[in-house]
């Protein structure tokens, strides 16, 4: 699967100074001014957006925007500190854990914050990440893709990573043994399919993907793709069709007396 061929063009918010006039009306305003208060943004709405569209399209921007900035990548950390810790400050502040060869698992706290131990560690590689739950998408990726020694890689319920993602991976299959995807809403089997190129895997886990539809099946194909790799998912008959004799006495057809 190539990569896309366009990617996103993210623009500054137009309305920075309507945010702030939005902000300032919320710390000017008593809380039993609350009616007051209401009756203020309305005006300031219909004042600074003509319709409803409007009003999504510049909250989709500001969206947009704030996932570009948590997706970037720290060039000027990995030009003094190299690509092991700027990858690894990178899925920190995502809220990830990673580990260093040799070392214990680091992880950040609840806001990303965490020791600033790992910048001792310029010339260790990171043998493994855990991503799951992050925000990573197409574009965070490229830090993750700069470990070349990387073994292990947990991407479980990343709701942006999708099928393009997995179309990078190849580039991690020099070292990659084991994959989890678990419950990322937006992989299907077309996604699966890219896998063929990691065959060092030796554990992939693509249980609870919502896209893919027929699990059992898909199970079947990416095991017989993967031939030394222990895949995790479905059971294998979960989403096969049942033939007649299979089939329960309710639900098969009436045969004629």
């Amino acid at each position: 699967m190539a990569a896309p061929r366009a990617s996103l063009h993210l623009a500054a918010p137009v309305w920075n100074g309507a945010t702030r006039a939005i902000r300032g009306m919320s710390s000017a305003v008593a809380p039993e001014g609350n009616q007051r208060k209401g009756g203020m943004l309305l005006r300031f709405l219909a004042d600074h957006f003509y319709d409803v569209e409007a009003l999504r399209e510049y909250l989709f921007q500001k969206q947009v925007s704030k996932m570009h900035q948590k997706n970037r990548s720290f060039t000027y950390i990995k030009e003094r500190y190299g690509p092991y810790v700027a990858s690894a400050y990178f899925i920190l502040k995502q809220g990830g854990a990673v580990k260093f060869q040799g070392k214990e698992w680091m992880r950040s706290n609840g806001r990303g914050h965490s020791s600033l131990e790992f910048l001792n560690f310029q010339a260790v590689p990171v043998e493994a990440v855990d991503a799951s739950d992050c925000a990573i998408n197409y574009q965070g990726l490229d830090n993750v893709l700069a470990l070349k020694e990387l073994q292990s890689l947990s991407l479980q319920r990343c709701p942006h990573v999708d099928d393009w993602c997995l179309s990078r991976l190849y580039q991690l299959a020099d070292s990659l043994q084991e994959l989890s995807l678990a419950g990322c809403p937006q992989i299907s089997e077309r996604g699966l399919s890219c896998l063929h190129h990691l065959q060092n895997l030796r554990r992939l886990d693509i249980s609870d993907l919502p896209a893919v539809s027929n699990p059992g099946l898909t199970q079947i194909l990416v095991e017989e793709m993967l031939p030394n790799c222990e895949v995790l998912g479905a059971e294998w008959a979960q989403g096969l069709k049942l033939g007649p004799e299979q089939q329960s006495p309710d639900t098969a057809s009436p045969i004629p007396a």
